[in-house]
C-alpha cells in the first residue's frame, strides 16, 4: 500500500510538473510571438518605405533633372537639355525609362519633339495621343504632375526675366495665398514613360531587392483602384503602404531671387525647405490648425536645381513640398502570403505551441504507459504466483494418493487381488491426471515460445469431436454428465491438425464438467457458415461475470468467485485454446451470463 502511494504521488508529481512548464512555454511563446510580430511590422515597414523612396527618387529623378530656364525654349538652344539628359543617362539604372520628350506652348499648334540622333528638339505633327493630353491638361483648372492613361510627366516651363537661382514651392495647403506673384505660363515639357520598363523592370527589380524571399506579396494599384504592378495577384489587405509618385508642379511658386526668401513672413517658412548641398533629402513633419486639429502628415522633396550660369557646379537648388500621401497617383500596398503579418505569427505560435503540447502528450502518455505496464506486470507476476500454488496443490492431491497407495501396497497392507487392481486403477488414474497437467503446462509453454509444431492436414470434424469426447469419458462417467451432438451432416473438412483441436475441445468439456454447478449436461455443436465451421461447447454452469468475460482467455486468469469457490485449475485451459484457435487462422469467443452457463465457440477456416 505504501508503495503504491509514493507511485501515484511521484507519477502525479511529474504530470503536474510537465503541465507547468507547458503552461511556461504557452506564456514564452506568446510572448515571443508578438515580438516577432511587432518585429516584422517594423520591418516590412521600413523596406516598405525604402521600396517607395527608390521608386520616388527614380521618377523625381526623371522629372526635376529636366528642369531649365525659358530662354532654352525661347532661343533654341538645347545644350542645358541635352547636358541634363546626359547626365539622368548616366545615373539612371533604368535609361529606357522615358520613352519621348515633347513641348507644347500657348499655340496650338506648336509642336516640339526630342530627336535623340540630333540631339534637338524638332517641330512635329501633333499625334493624337499629345492632343488628348493637351486637352486634358487644358480643361484641369490645376494641372496634375502626372496622367495616367498617358503615363507622363508634366511640367510646367514659366517665363522668367532673370536666371538667377531658382526656389520652388509648393503651399502645404490648397487654400493657402500665394507668397509671390506666379510668373507667366511658357508652356509644358511633357516626359512619356515607358510602362513596361516601370512594371517589368524597375518596380519588379524593387520587389526583389525589399521582399527578396518571397514571404510577402507587392501590389501597386492607382488612384482608380486598378492594379499597375502585382507579384502574386491582388491584395485582399495590405500589412504597409506607401505612396508612389508624389508629382505636383501645378500648385509650384518660382522665386527669380534668393533674397526672396529672406522676405518671406516667419510663419510662412515652416513650409519651405532650403539646402544648398547636392544630395537628395526628405523631410516629413505634421501640420496642426489653429484649433489643434491634425492637417495631416505632410513630406518635403528636395532635389538638385540647375547649375549656377557661368559655373559647372550643380550649388543651387530646387526645393519641392508635397502633401501627404493619400494624394500620389500611386499606392504601394505590401502583404504577408500567410494573409497578413498577424496571421504569420498566429500560425507560427500555434505551430510551435502544438509541438509541444504533442511532446508533453508524448510524454504523458509515455508515463501513463509505462505506469500501466508496470501494473500489468505486477497483475501477471501476482497471476503467475497464484499458478505455482493452484499448480502445487493440483500436484499434491494426486501425489499423495499415489504416495498413499503405493505405500500401502509396498508395506502388503492388502493382499486382496481385487483390492490391489483398485490401487493400481487408482494411481494409474492420478497419474494420468499428473500427465495431463503437465502437457497443458507444456502446450502453453511451448505456444508462447513459437516452438510448438502443427501438424496440419485434411481432416473430418465429425472425427475431432468424437475422439475428444472419448478421450474425455472417463471424466464424463466419473460425474455423470451427458453429452448432446448437435454436427451438421456433409461438414466439409478442414486443415487442421486433428490432435491440438482435440485438446482444445477437451479443454473446453473439462471447463464444462469443472464449472457444472449440479448441471449434468453438454452440447457439442458443428456448424457451418460464412466460409467457417464453428466448433461450439455449452453447458448450464455457474457462468462468467461481465467484468471476468473479456479476461478469461489471459494466461493464468482465474475469476475471483472461482477461486473463492475453490474450484482447482491453473488458469491455462482457456489461454492453450485461444492459442491453438490463431494457430489455425480462426479465433475463439465466449458468450455467458453468470448462473445460466457458457457457450465458447472456435471458428476455423475451411479447406480452401
Amino acid at each position: 500500500m505504501k508503495g503504491s502511494w509514493v507511485t501515484t504521488f511521484a507519477v502525479g508529481g511529474v504530470i503536474l510538473l510537465l503541465t507547468l512548464f507547458l503552461g511556461l512555454q504557452y506564456n514564452w511563446l506568446r510572448q515571443a510571438s508578438e515580438a516577432e510580430c511587432e518585429r516584422m511590422q517594423r520591418r516590412v515597414d521600413a523596406d516598405t518605405r525604402n521600396f517607395a523612396d527608390d521608386f520616388n527618387r527614380e521618377m523625381q529623378a526623371a522629372y526635376f533633372n529636366f528642369q531649365t530656364d525659358a530662354a532654352s525654349w525661347e532661343k533654341a538652344d538645347w545644350t542645358e537639355f541635352n547636358e541634363r539628359y546626359d547626365y539622368w543617362k548616366s545615373k539612371t539604372q533604368y535609361p529606357g525609362l522615358i520613352r519621348d520628350f515633347v513641348f507644347f506652348g500657348e499655340n496650338p499648334r506648336q509642336l516640339l519633339k526630342f530627336d535623340a540622333q540630333t540631339r534637338s528638339f524638332a517641330a512635329v505633327e501633333i499625334v493624337s495621343e499629345v492632343s488628348v493630353l493637351r486637352a486634358k491638361i487644358e480643361e484641369d483648372a490645376s494641372p496634375k504632375a502626372f496622367y495616367e492613361d498617358q503615363s507622363a510627366l508634366v511640367m510646367p516651363v514659366y517665363k522668367t526675366e532673370k536666371r538667377f537661382e531658382t526656389v520652388i514651392l509648393r503651399r502645404m495647403e490648397a487654400d493657402a495665398a500665394p507668397l509671390h506673384p506666379v510668373p507667366e505660363r511658357l508652356g509644358y515639357l511633357v516626359i512619356f514613360l515607358d510602362k513596361n520598363v516601370i512594371a517589368g523592370s524597375l518596380l519588379t527589380d524593387l520587389a526583389a531587392k525589399y521582399f527578396p524571399e518571397g514571404n510577402f506579396r507587392v501590389e501597386v494599384k492607382n488612384k482608380g483602384d486598378a492594379p499597375v504592378f502585382e507579384t502574386a495577384g491582388a491584395l485582399a489587405s495590405s500589412d504597409a503602404k506607401a505612396g508612389l509618385l508624389s508629382l505636383a508642379p501645378d500648385k509650384m511658386m518660382f522665386f527669380g531671387e534668393r533674397a526672396l526668401w529672406s522676405k518671406l513672413q516667419p510663419e510662412k517658412r515652416h513650409a519651405v525647405a532650403v539646402d544648398e548641398r547636392i544630395e537628395s533629402r526628405t523631410f516629413t513633419r505634421t501640420e496642426t490648425g489653429p484649433d489643434g486639429t491634425s492637417k495631416g502628415t505632410f513630406k518635403i522633396e528636395v532635389q538638385p536645381g540647375p547649375a549656377v550660369p557661368g559655373t559647372t557646379t550643380k550649388t543651387r537648388r530646387s526645393i519641392i513640398a508635397s502633401t501627404a500621401e493619400d494624394s500620389d497617383p500611386w499606392t504601394l500596398n505590401v502583404q504577408h502570403v500567410a494573409g497578413s503579418i498577424d496571421a504569420f505569427a498566429r500560425n507560427e505560435f500555434q505551430k510551435s505551441f502544438l509541438i509541444g503540447l504533442g511532446i508533453y502528450l508524448l510524454l504523458v502518455g509515455a508515463i501513463v504507459a509505462i505506469v500501466l505496464s508496470a501494473l500489468r506486470s505486477k497483475r501477471f507476476a501476482q497471476r503467475q504466483i497464484d499458478f505455482v500454488s493452484s499448480v502445487s496443490h493440483e500436484f499434491r492431491t494426486p501425489l499423495a494418493v499415489i504416495y498413499s497407495a503405493s505405500e500401502n501396497l509396498a508395506d502388503g497392507v492388502t493382499k486382496d487381488g481385487e483390492q490391489v487392481t483398485r490401487y493400481g486403477n487408482l494411481i494409474k488414474g492420478e497419474g494420468k491426471k499428473l500427465s495431463s497437467m503437465v502437457e497443458q503446462i507444456l502446450q502453453f509453454a511451448g505456444a508462447r515460445s513459437g516452438k510448438r509444431m502443427y501438424s496440419f492436414s485434411s481432416t473430418d470434424v465429425a472425427s475431432i469431436i468424437e475422439a475428444a469426447i472419448a478421450e474425455c469419458g472417463p471424466m464424463l462417467e466419473e460425474k455423470g454428465f451427458q453429452v448432446e451432438r448437435s454436427i451438421d451432416k456433409d461438414l466439409p473438412k478442414i486443415n487442421a491438425d486433428a490432435d491440438a483441436l482435440s485438446t482444445a475441445l477437451q479443454n473446453l468439456i473439462s471447463n464444462s464438467v469443472k464449472y457444472g454447478n449440479g448441471s449434468h449436461s453438454i452440447c457439442v455443436k458443428a456448424t457451418n457458415g460464412n466460409g467457417k465451421i464453428k466448433l461450439s461447447v455449452e453447458d448450464q454452469g455457474i457462468g462468467i461475470a461481465v467484468d471476468d468475460l473479456k479476461h478469461i482467455f489471459e494466461p493464468f486468469y482465474r475469476a475471483k468467485d472461482v477461486v473463492d469457490a475453490q474450484i482447482h485449475g491453473n488458469g491455462l485451459g482457456l489461454a492453450v485454446v485461444k492459442e491453438i484457435a490463431e494457430a489455425h487462422g480462426g479465433t475463439v469467443r465466449a458468450r455467458s451470463e453468470a448462473g445460466k452457463g457458457s457457450e465458447f465457440t472456435m471458428e476455423i477456416p475451411q479447406t480452401s
